[in-house]
C-alpha cells in the first residue's frame, strides 16, 4: 500500500492543499494524535467526499458509501469482531470463495493491513480493499447494533458464564430496572434486555419466544404480521424464560401449566409496559409478551383513522348524558384503542371514569383502572357490580361477553351512566342482534344504546415510496360507488382526487415492504326513531341494514376507499379487510 505521506504530496501537486495548510494540518494532527486527513476535513480545507474520492483516485480503489439505511447481512458482520473493526477502522461488506472484501478508512495504514490479512486468512480468504469515508464507516459500525449482533455477542458468553449464573438471585426490584442496566449484566439478562429494546425500536406490538427441537425462534408482530427476527439455541430456553417469569413475577419452577403476569421497564428513557403469558408446549414453554407502549398505543381520533362524518359522529355520542357506545370487530382489529381514545377525550378534572379490563394495557393519568381476576371471581359482572358503588361518572368494560354483563351495562347505561365497551361481531349491525341472543330484553335496547360502532386495521401505505395511479376496471367502479355516498362538501374537505389512487412497491424506509403502520376503517350505526321501531317489531339484519343505509351510515369499505383516494392505504388492502 503507498504511505499516506505521499497521498498528501499528492494533494499539493493536484492544488488541492496549500504546503501552508497541510504543515498546520500536521502541527495539530501531531499536537493531539490526529489522523492528519481528519484534521484536514476538520479544518474544512477538502469536504470529507472530495479528500476521499482524490484517496481513491490515488490508491487506485473503489470507493464505497454506506447510508444509515444500507444493510450487512450479520453472517457477514461476524467475521470480523467489533472491537477490530473499531480499532482499525475497517469492516466487512461480502465474502466469496476467495476473497473478504471489506471497506477501510486507512487502507495505507500497516497495521489496518496487517489485522485484516490476519483474519482473512483465517478464514482461507484474500483481502479486496475498498475505500470507506469515516462518515460511511460509522454508519455501517452501527450495524454491530442490530438486534441479532447484540444477541449474538451475548450468546457468545453465555458458555462460559452460565454456569456462574443463578437467575432466582434477581430480586423483585429487577421489574423497575432500565434496560440500560440489565444490558451490563449477565449474558441471559442481556439478550432478554436486547429482545424487548428492539421490538419496541421496531414498533412491534408482540413478541413470540417459540421452542423448538433444535432451536428457539423469536419473532415479532409488525402492523399485524409476524416475521422471524432470530433464532437463538435450544439451551439457552429455560435461562430466557426464567428471566421473564422474574420480571413478571411469576413461579419460575411451575412449567406444567399456563401463567399471565406483566412489567414495567424504561427503555429509551420511556416507560413501557410488557404483557406476558408462558404457555407449556410439548417442546417447552412458550412465552408470547404484548408490547404496551403508550406513544403507540394511545392515539388521537384522527391518528386513529376517524375523520369527517364518522368523527361528528362519535364526537356527538360522546357529548350525551348517558347511553351504551359499543365497539365491534375481530380481535386485533384495533376496539380498545379505540376506547381509549375516547376514555382520553372524556378525562376531565370533573369527571369520574372507572375501567375494568382483562388486562389493563394502558395506563391513563386519572382513570381508575381495575384488572378482573377470573380465579378469584372477580369477572366482568362482579366487577361491575363493585364499580356501580363507586359513584362512577364513565365506565368502560373491556368486554360484553356473556347474558349477565350484557344486562349489567344495558341497566348501567339506563342508570345515567356514559358505558364504553366491546363486542364481538363482524360489523355494526350485527351488534344489536347480537345483544338480543345475550338475553337483553328489546324493549330496553332503544333507551340505553347511543351508537354501535365496527372496525379493522388497515396497512398505511409508505409515505416515501408510494406512488399515484388511474384507476380503471372494477377499481374505478368501486370509487364512483364510493364516491356517491358523500356530499360535495364532505368530499371537498378529505381533499382527495376521484382519479388516482395510490401504491407502492417498497423503499429502505419502509424495508420493502410498501407499508408502514396501520390505520383504522370505521362504520357508525347511531340510534334512531326508525332504528327503534324496527328493534321493537322486526330486528332482523336485512331491516336494520335497510335503516343504516336511510341515516347515510358510511360503510368500512367506503370509508377505506375515501383513505385509499387520499393516498394513506391501497384499493387491495382494504378490499381485503373488509372481505376477511
Amino acid at each position: 500500500m503507498i504511505k499516506e505521506s505521499n497521498f498528501l504530496n499528492y494533494l499539493v501537486n493536484q492544488g488541492k492543499l496549500s504546503e501552508a495548510n497541510l504543515k498546520l494540518a500536521n502541527e495539530e494532527a501531531s499536537k493531539n494524535n490526529h489522523n492528519v486527513e481528519d484534521v484536514l476535513i476538520e479544518k474544512k480545507y477538502l469536504s470529507e467526499q472530495e479528500l476521499y474520492q482524490l484517496k481513491a483516485d490515488f490508491l487506485n480503489l473503489e470507493l464505497r458509501f454506506f447510508s444509515e439505511t444500507d444493510t450487512i447481512p450479520f453472517d457477514i458482520l461476524n467475521l470480523v469482531p467489533q472491537e477490530a473493526a473499531v480499532q482499525y477502522k475497517f469492516i466487512p461488506f461480502n465474502r466469496t470463495d476467495v476473497y473478504l472484501q471489506a471497506g477501510m478508512v486507512h487502507p495505507e495504514d500497516f497495521k489496518s493491513q496487517e489485522a485484516l490479512h490476519f483474519i482473512a486468512t483465517r478464514l482461507g480468504l484474500k483481502v479486496e480493499a475498498l475505500l470507506i469515508t469515516p462518515q460511511s464507516f460509522n454508519n455501517a459500525l452501527k450495524q454491530y447494533q442490530t438486534l441479532t449482533g447484540e444477541v449474538s455477542t451475548a450468546l457468545e458468553k453465555i458458555t462460559s458464564e452460565l454456569k456462574d449464573e443463578e437467575v432466582v438471585d434477581f430480586q423483585e426490584s429487577e421489574k423497575q430496572r432500565d434496560v440500560s442496566l440489565v444490558l451490563e449484566e449477565a449474558p441471559i439478562t442481556k439478550v432478554v434486555g436486547v429482545v424487548l429494546k428492539h421490538a419496541v425500536e421496531g414498533g412491534a406490538s408482540d413478541i413470540h419466544i417459540e421452542p423448538f427441537q433444535d432451536r428457539i425462534r423469536v419473532r415479532f408482530r409488525v402492523d399485524g404480521v409476524l416475521s422471524t427476527s432470530l433464532f437463538l439455541p435450544k439451551d439457552v430456553l429455560l435461562h430466557i424464560v426464567s428471566r421473564i417469569k422474574i420480571l413478571s413475577g411469576l413461579q419460575i419452577d411451575e412449567t406444567r401449566k399456563p401463567q399471565d403476569g406483566r412489567f414495567r421497564t424504561k427503555i429509551n428513557s420511556r416507560e413501557i409496559d410488557f404483557r406476558v403469558s408462558v404457555f407449556p408446549t410439548s417442546k417447552g414453554e412458550k412465552v408470547a409478551i404484548r408490547v404496551l407502549d403508550p406513544l403507540v398505543g394511545i392515539s388521537t381520533f384522527p391518528e386513529l383513522g376517524l375523520q369527517g362524518r364518522n368523527a361528528k359522529k362519535v364526537l356527538d355520542g360522546l357529548q350525551k348524558p348517558f347511553g351504551l357506545i359499543i365497539n365491534t370487530g375481530p380481535t386485533g382489529s384495533g376496539k380498545s384503542t379505540t376506547l381509549y381514545a375516547m376514555m382520553l377525550k372524556l378525562n376531565q378534572e370533573g369527571i369520574n371514569i372507572v375501567s375494568l379490563e382483562d388486562p389493563v394495557e394502558y395506563l391513563l393519568e386519572g382513570v381508575n383502572q381495575s384488572q378482573v381476576r377470573p380465579e378469584l371471581g372477580y369477572d366482568f359482572a362482579s366487577g361491575l357490580r363493585s364499580i356501580l358503588r363507586q359513584d362512577p361518572d364513565i365506565i368502560m368494560l373491556g368486554e360484553v361477553r356473556d347474558r349477565e354483563t350484557a344486562g349489567l351495562v344495558v341497566h348501567a347505561a339506563l342508570t345515567g351512566h356514559i358505558v364504553l365497551s366491546t363486542l364481538h361481531t363482524n360489523n355494526a349491525i350485527g351488534a344489536i342482534p347480537r345483544l338480543i341472543d345475550m338475553g337483553v330484553e328489546p324493549f330496553l335496547i332503544p333507551s340505553s344504546l347511543t351508537m354501535v360502532l365496527a372496525q379493522r386495521l388497515v396497512k398505511r401505505l409508505c409515505n416515501y415510496c408510494k406512488v399515484p395511479v388511474k384507476p380503471i376496471g372494477e377499481p374505478k367502479d368501486l370509487i364512483e360507488e364510493a364516491i356517491a355516498v358523500f356530499s360535495a362538501e364532505e368530499l371537498k374537505e378529505f381533499s382527495i382526487d376521484a382519479h388516482q389512487i395510490f401504491e407502492s412497491k417498497g423503499c429502505k424506509k419502509c424495508a420493502g415492504k410498501g407499508t408502514k403502520g396501520r390505520v383504522a376503517i370505521y362504520e357508525i350505526l347511531m340510534m334512531t326513531p326508525q332504528l327503534e321501531e324496527i328493534i321493537l317489531t322486526e330486528p332482523s339484519a336485512s331491516k336494520i341494514e335497510a335503516e343504516a343505509k336511510r341515516q347515510g351510515m358510511i360503510s368500512m369499505r367506503h370509508d377505506g376507499i375515501i383513505k385509499a383516494l387520499q393516498g394513506q392505504v391501497s384499493l387491495e388492502e382494504v378490499i381485503r379487510a373488509v372481505e376477511e
